[in-house]
C-alpha cells in the first residue's frame, strides 16, 4: 500500500536523483521525436497526404520542412494547404530547410521573404538555411560574407517571430588558412540571433567530435539533425541505432549543446524499405535515448 509518507519520501528521492543527472532530467522532459521529411523526398513527390499519415503512425510529433519554392510551393501544395494537412495528422512543422535563392550572395530577399511568409503560415518556430553553394565558401572572407547574410537574415526572421538557423555539412570544417569555415560563422555570427542547426553525421563524417563542438560553442545548437553513419561503408546513413554514431553520449550533452529539437534524417540504404526505415530509428530513440 503507498501511504502518503511514501509518496512524499519516493517523490523526494526521484527530485534528488534528477538533480543529480542533469541529462536525466533532459531525458525525461524530452518527448518529441521530429523527422527531416528529406528522408521521404520520393514518397512525398507521390503522395503528400498518406506519406504524412504515415510519419504520424510511425510516432513522429514534429517535421521539418524542405523543399519550398516560390513557384512549386510545398510540392504543389500552398503553405495554408500543407498546414492542413499537418494538423491532419497532428504533426507540427518545427522547422524548415530553404534555399533563399541569391540572398547569400547578393542580398536579394524575394525568396527570403516568401520563406519567412511560408513558415510563418506553418507557425514554424525556426527557418533554417541548408547550404553554400560551393562558388561563394572557398576563402575566410567569403565565410565572413556570409555570416553578414546570416545576421541581415536572422534580424529580418526575428522582427515576424522566427528564429534563423544554419544547418553544416562536412564542407564547413575544411580549413582555410589554419580556420574553418564553420569555426568562422560560429564567431562572426551574432549568438542571440543566429543559432545552428548540428548535423551529427556530417560532423563525425569531416572527422570532429561533437561534444568539444558543444563544450566550445556552449547553447548554440538549438536544433540537431540525428542521421547515424554505416559501420561498413560511412558514406552510407544507416537506421538510428544500427550504425556507429555514439548517440547515447551525444544526447547526455544535449543540455550544454542548447538542443530544443530534434530531426531524424536518412539520405539512403533504406533497410527493407522507407516507412520501416523511419520506424527503427524512432523506436531506438524512444526507448533508448529519450
Amino acid at each position: 500500500m503507498i501511504t502518503r509518507r511514501n509518496f512524499i519520501i519516493n517523490s523526494t528521492l526521484a527530485t534528488t536523483a534528477v538533480l543529480a543527472l542533469p541529462s536525466l532530467a533532459f531525458t525525461m522532459d524530452k518527448k518529441e521525436i521530429g523527422l527531416q521529411l528529406y528522408t521521404l523526398r520520393e514518397e512525398l513527390s507521390k503522395d503528400v497526404k498518406s506519406t504524412l499519415k504515415q510519419v504520424a503512425a510511425a510516432g513522429f510529433t514534429t517535421v521539418e520542412t524542405y523543399g519550398f519554392s516560390i513557384k512549386d510551393q510545398f510540392w504543389g501544395l500552398t503553405p495554408i494547404e500543407f498546414k492542413k494537412i499537418l494538423d491532419a495528422n497532428k504533426l507540427k512543422a518545427i522547422s524548415g530547410h530553404y534555399n533563399l535563392g541569391s540572398f547569400l550572395y547578393d542580398g536579394n530577399t524575394t525568396e527570403l521573404i516568401a520563406a519567412i511568409e511560408a513558415a510563418k503560415i506553418l507557425k514554424s518556430e525556426f527557418l533554417t538555411i541548408p547550404w553554400i553553394d560551393e562558388p561563394f565558401r572557398k576563402s575566410i572572407q567569403d565565410y565572413k560574407n556570409i555570416a553578414v547574410r546570416l545576421n541581415e537574415a536572422a534580424k529580418m526572421c526575428q522582427k515576424t517571430g522566427l528564429k534563423l538557423a544554419y544547418h553544416n555539412h562536412d564542407f564547413e570544417f575544411q580549413k582555410h588558412d589554419g580556420v574553418t569555415g564553420y569555426e568562422i560563422l560560429l564567431k562572426e555570427t551574432d549568438k542571440d540571433l543566429v543559432y545552428f542547426e548540428l548535423d551529427l553525421y556530417w560532423v563525425v563524417r569531416s572527422g570532429n567530435d561533437p561534444l568539444k563542438l558543444f563544450t566550445a560553442n556552449q547553447d548554440r545548437f538549438k536544433l540537431w539533425h540525428v542521421k547515424d553513419m554505416d559501420k561498413i561503408n560511412p558514406a552510407l546513413n544507416t537506421e538510428i541505432g544500427s550504425g556507429s554514431i555514439d548517440f547515447k553520449n551525444i544526447f547526455a550533452a544535449a543540455k550544454k549543446a542548447g538542443m530544443k529539437h530534434f530531426f531524424v534524417e536518412q539520405e539512403n540504404n533504406y533497410k527493407p524499405d522507407f516507412f520501416e526505415s523511419v520506424k527503427t530509428s524512432h523506436d531506438f530513440i524512444s526507448k533508448n535515448l529519450i
